[in-house]
């Protein structure tokens, strides 16, 4: 898991298994950040389309911003007017992408989690240098 600004540039890594759910690994994430700032919104897929998840992120200041699944049974709580900052999620993808340059971080060569968080953090320290000083 990983939270990036409006930049792409990371805020948060987080290695994790690959069977709890995204939802339950957000607060995780947002404890492992690399500022002591909080963001103030939060902008997901519809993965993210969660109640519990959004009045436990309203009690820290956080804002989720989700489209609703097309199965959602209760009531939606989204209007347009926050969606259309969904619209500039690619920015936040492209923290992905600029992983995916680095092989090893893409191949997962490395047998035990701590050391893959180690070459994912390595990999947005280059992030941050390429950015400002490259």
């Amino acid at each position: 898991m990983a939270i990036a600004d409006a930049n792409g540039m990371p805020l948060a890594v987080l290695v994790a298994s690959a069977s709890p759910h995204e939802t339950r690994l957000v607060e995780a994430t947002l404890a492992a950040r690399f500022t002591e700032a909080r963001p103030v919104r939060l902008i997901g897929d519809r993965a993210y389309d969660s109640d519990p998840l959004d009045k436990a992120l309203a009690q820290q200041g956080i804002e989720m911003i989700a489209p609703h699944r097309r199965n959602r049974k209760r009531k939606k709580t989204q209007d347009g007017r926050k969606l259309r900052r969904y619209r500039r999620r690619w920015k936040v993808e492209r923290l992905f992408a600029w992983l995916g340059h680095f092989r090893r971080i893409v191949m997962r060569h490395e047998r035990y989690a701590e050391n893959y968080l180690g070459f994912v953090l390595l990999g947005c320290l280059m992030i941050f240098l390429r950015t400002f000083f490259g």
